[in-house]
């Protein structure tokens, strides 16, 4: 089955399942209260963005979403592992940038290595989280510092930190408010997950992860050549495309039907359909503040209700959400501008221009060898 076939039935899955699944909707419980605890904290996370002056208000807005759990010891692990490992992203990136900026190949060659290490270890370690970020942030940073060379780097480097520190201690701050009234009646302890599980029985060597981190790397190196050739604005974001797709878990990369490969079309899925939303919001509010923010609630409840869903495309959700929120978020209210948004959505979904070739390039390869 063809990438555009398969793309194709998955959507039409994917409408009738939501549709079904969103009969009940709200119906009170767990789900409902994730979803509202969802919303404040990406309120709280854009409200502190703003009032901090970060670069990029959505970035702060979608760590918002993506650290808060139903149980409050899981949002302060995922809160900490995502600070810890945008510290060390961003400090590394900031070390090397006067050694590495001046010349593609060095460039090149340190997105590869930096993306293969992280990479390969978020998915072997028990902390594949703060790997995870630290690939993130140092090859964000960089490729920032890239497209922007009159700037200096640790401007970046000190806004992605803060970014990503904003929207974690406003999840954090209502996990732990909701862990001692709501959450305390309605909602029972979180237990392990299984991508952890699987993650701590996992060897400090292992071949099939190797190679997924290789297809990373490969995808990543090809960054500072397209922006020498084309010079395609937000690069940044086709970076994380490439670390976020990759990150499957360890024990399904030796299955047939390889996990990147459902990744990519949900994250296709979910990033037009919410990037296609948001553009259309944005130009029909006439830059109201309050409708803006009145669809993020929307966005967010709708993006959280199909990730918690039990369709098998939960992926899908937290794309919705990710694209939804970059392209709608303004980083200011007083200029809103469609185009930063447009622009870092565009990168998004050039990731996967440039990973998909790299992939079907290495089954070629192990169809070769066999």
């Amino acid at each position: 089955m063809s990438w555009t076939r398969k793309a194709i039935d998955d959507f039409s899955v994917l409408n009738a399942g939501i549709a079904r699944d969103f009969v009940s909707w709200p119906e009170r419980g767990p789900r409902i209260i994730d979803e509202c605890e969802c919303v404040v904290s990406v309120l709280l996370a854009i409200a502190a963005a703003h009032l901090i002056g970060v670069r990029n208000v959505g970035w702060a807005a979608f760590s918002g979403y993506m650290v808060i759990r139903s149980d409050f010891s899981e949002s302060l692990k995922r809160g900490s592992l995502r600070v810890m490992g945008t510290a060390t992203g961003a400090a590394l990136a900031w070390l090397l940038a006067d050694r590495i900026m001046h010349s593609s190949i060095l460039l090149s060659t340190a997105l590869a290595v930096v993306g293969a290490v992280t990479l390969y270890f978020a998915l072997i370690r028990r902390s594949g989280y703060a790997w995870l970020f630290a690939g993130l942030t140092f090859s964000m940073v960089l490729i920032d510092g890239m497209e922007h060379p009159g700037e200096a780097l640790g401007v970046f480097a000190r806004s992605r930190f803060i970014e990503v520190s904003a929207g974690t201690c406003a999840s954090v701050l209502v996990s732990a408010v909701s862990a001692v009234s709501i959450r305390r009646k309605f909602l029972g302890p979180g237990g392990q997950s299984v991508q952890e599980a699987l993650i701590l029985k996992s060897p400090l060597w292992h071949k099939a992860a190797f190679h997924n981190a290789m297809q990373g790397a490969i995808a990543l190196a090809m960054i500072p050549w397209v922006w020498a050739w084309f010079g395609i604005e937000a690069l940044s974001q086709s970076s994380t495309t490439i670390l976020a797709v990759m990150m499957v878990p360890v024990a399904s990369l030796s299955a047939a039907h390889h996990p990147a490969t459902s990744k990519l079309i949900h994250r296709f899925i979910g990033c037009s359909i919410g990037g296609l939303l948001a553009t259309g919001i944005l130009m029909v509010s006439h830059d109201s503040p309050l409708a803006m923010t009145l669809a993020v609630c929307i966005g967010v409840i709708v993006g959280r209700h199909v990730e918690n869903g039990k369709l098998g495309v939960a992926y899908v959700g937290t794309q919705f959400a990710l694209a939804f929120l970059v392209v709608l978020v303004p980083d200011t209210y007083f200029n809103v501008d469609i185009q930063p948004g447009l622009y870092r959505l565009f990168g998004i979904a050039f990731g996967m221009v440039l990973l998909e070739p790299v992939r079907l390039a290495f089954r070629q390869f192990r169809r070769s060898r066999r």
